[in-house]
């Protein structure tokens, strides 16, 4: 059904247009209305009129909290958008932050990475050095083992004391590393001690300093009506002073005298555990008196630190206690490795325990003997007799162990006729030019007087030389007569550049320039790429041991190391007898069956505090060697020798 649009209906355009056409004003809207009839008002009523002043107020009033409410909008609007603000720069740092935060993450992970990277080719390089390193031991053991197949018994003996003397000198280093790094230790420690001693010295000047420089407050006045009171009181004060003083001074004599005590009863514990370990032959018990000495050691460093002595003891004292300490910490790691004691470090506990006896005999007579005015002037810091005994003893712990590689009586020189007595007394500073004159190819830079060793038979200065390497050379000069008695110096000797013979040759031509050429050699034997050498005085063909003097020379540098002239010089062309009522064939017939002799000499030796004249036979029994000495006159056999061989040289029992 069509829905039917009447004509007089427009379009929306048409209206539109009509709209647009026609223009409305109020007039013309109100045209077409119909017209109200208007009602008469009644008159209003007059009101008065407001003044105009109050009508200004108002107005003004309401202008001023207008405005006031303006701005509390505008502050408030403000205050909204500071918010914002704030909120968005916390808004701001916080993604800052976490970019940060990731930034770090991110670089930290590369550095993560890296390292295990760096790891990573370390191990692979470290893989590749230890693969290179064992196909290179392999072709050693090859060519090893093709050597050992064509290697004669002569050589195997050489190359097998080759390979010990190595290992022997490498230990020794090492060693001699420790124990250098220990001295230097204990000098720190010493240095650090003084240092701080210094320091305390000073801080109580200092306060003593203050105290005598302050002011009272009370000016002038005051100090006159205290001086009366002052002077009532000073005879009290005095006499409580000397009261104190006393105790103090008797409390700190009654320490030193407790730590005397404890040093003797420690060095008698060092004696009783040195006697036992010489002969010990358990692990188990010879575990328990190195542990023993370890910790005696450590007692007595610390008792000395306590006596007033002066630096020279303290260190000559602490140096041998150190030594003692060290050496059986050492030893003691040695049998944890299961191993055994050796023949060498048996020789070097009978050195500890003979020097250790000295000391231990002199503390003993030291605390039995004193005085009380001794004890008193030593805690003082007086040079009286308990000082200087205490000095004895720290030289006594100089005493030099006996070599391994040894000569016949070494040692055991005998003094007849000391011929050093007949010489005159030189001064210290003659005997330092001495010094440098003896051993002027050492390129000597600087020397220093230590002091003065009092031995047995001689007096002798000490000195310390300084050559230009820095290395230092101990030196002995004779106070009579001016002769180097004794000098040592270390040099690391590595390699073997020089042979037995010229070592000989060197070492000679050292004495010829000391006027010792009247000599011959006994006994030559090297250890540790050192040679030691013998030689003894020569008369008629008769070797005199009394006259002996031992040499050292590096067989690397080709130099003279050390000397030990002391017999040479104390017994020195003293006239023997050396007549025999046995020939050398009839001495021979005194020897055992067995022995097979060698060669054989005519020398006077020391014996029983004297000399005899003997033949001195080198003989073998099987693969062993043997020196017999018979009596050239009545025929006894005096000393027989037993030659053993070792990675450090031969030495005798």
């Amino acid at each position: 059904m069509e829905k039917k649009i009447g004509n007089n209906v427009s379009s929306g355009a048409e209206k539109v247009e009509r709209v647009e056409e026609k223009k409305f004003t109020a007039e013309s809207v109100n045209e077409g209305a119909p017209k109200k009839t208007q009602k008469k008002r009644a008159p209003a009523k007059k009101t008065a009129k407001k003044p105009i002043s109050h009508q200004k107020k108002a107005e003004k009033k309401e202008r001023a909290a207008a405005e006031k409410r303006l701005d509390k909008a505008q502050a408030k609007a403000k205050k909204k958008e500071e918010k914002l603000m704030k909120k968005a720069e916390l808004k701001q740092k916080k993604l800052e932050k976490k970019a940060e935060i990731k930034q770090k993450k991110l670089e930290h992970r590369e550095l993560v990475s890296k390292r295990r990277a760096e790891r990573k080719q370390k191990k692979l390089e470290k893989r590749a050095a230890l693969k290179e390193k064992r196909v290179e031991r392999r072709a050693e053991r090859a060519a090893r083992r093709e050597m050992l197949k064509n290697e004669s018994k002569a050589e195997k003996q050489k190359r097998i004391a080759r390979e010990k003397k190595e290992r022997i000198a490498l230990r020794r280093r090492k060693h001699d590393a420790r124990a250098k790094a220990r001295e230097d230790k204990l000098k720190a420690r010493e240095a650090a001690r003084a240092r701080k001693a210094a320091d305390k010295k000073h801080k109580r000047e200092q306060k003593t300093e203050r105290k005598e420089n302050r002011r009272g407050f009370g000016g002038w006045l005051a100090a006159v009506i205290t001086l009366g009171t002052a002077c009532l009181a000073l005879g009290a004060v005095v006499t409580a002073g000397a009261v104190r003083m006393n105790e103090i001074s008797l409390s700190a004599e009654n320490g030193a005298r407790a730590t005397l005590y404890e040093m003797v009863s420690v060095s008698e514990g060092l004696d009783d555990s040195l006697d036992k370990l010489r002969v010990a032959s358990g692990a188990a018990e010879q575990r328990k008196l190195l542990t023993d000495i370890v910790v005696d050691s450590a007692i007595m460093e610390s008792a000395l630190e306590k006596i007033p002595v002066d630096a020279a003891t303290s260190t000559d004292i602490s140096s041998f206690v150190n030594r003692t300490g060290a050496y059986a910490r050492m030893l003691l790691g040695r049998l944890a490795e299961g191993k055994t004691l050796t023949e060498t470090e048996k020789n070097t506990i009978a050195y500890l325990y003979q020097v250790n006896a000295k000391l231990y005999g002199e503390l003993n007579t030291l605390a039995t003997t004193m005085t009380e005015r001794d004890f008193r002037d030593f805690l003082n810091g007086g040079d009286g007799s308990m000082s200087q005994k205490f000095g004895e003893i720290g030289q006594g712990t100089h005493a030099e162990p006996e070599e391994i590689v040894d000569a016949p009586f070494s040692g055991q020189a005998n003094v007849g006729e000391n011929k050093l007595a007949q010489y005159e007394e030189i001064s210290s500073a003659r005997g330092e030019e001495l010094a440098k004159e003896y051993l002027g190819g050492y390129n000597v830079k600087r020397a220093e007087y230590t002091g003065e060793t009092i031995a047995r038979d001689f007096t002798a200065y000490n000195y310390v030389l300084t050559d230009e390497s820095d290395a230092e050379i101990f030196v002995q000069i004779a106070k009579n007569g001016g002769k180097l008695v004794f000098f040592d110096t270390y040099e690391e000797c590595t390699q073997k550049n020089f042979d037995l013979e010229t070592c000989d040759t060197l070492a000679r031509e050292f004495l010829a320039t000391l006027g010792m050429d009247d000599v011959e050699a006994v006994w030559l034997s090297d250890g540790g790429m050192v040679a030691n050498l013998t030689y003894v005085g020569v008369r008629d063909g008769v070797r005199m041991y009394p006259e002996m003097v031992r040499v050292r020379v590096c067989e690397q540098r080709g130099r003279v190391v050390g000397i030990d002239a002391r017999g040479y010089l104390l017994n020195g062309g003293t006239e023997r007898d050396t007549a025999s009522d046995l020939t050398e064939s009839e001495a021979r017939q005194f020897l055992s069956a067995e022995l097979t002799v060698q060669s054989a000499n005519r020398a006077v030796i020391p014996a029983a505090g004297g000399e005899r004249m003997c033949y001195e036979f080198l003989c073998t029994y099987g693969d062993e060697e043997y020196v017999a000495y018979i009596d050239a006159n009545s025929g006894e056999e005096v000393q027989l020798f037993r030659v053993r061989k070792s990675a450090q040289g031969s030495y005798l029992e």
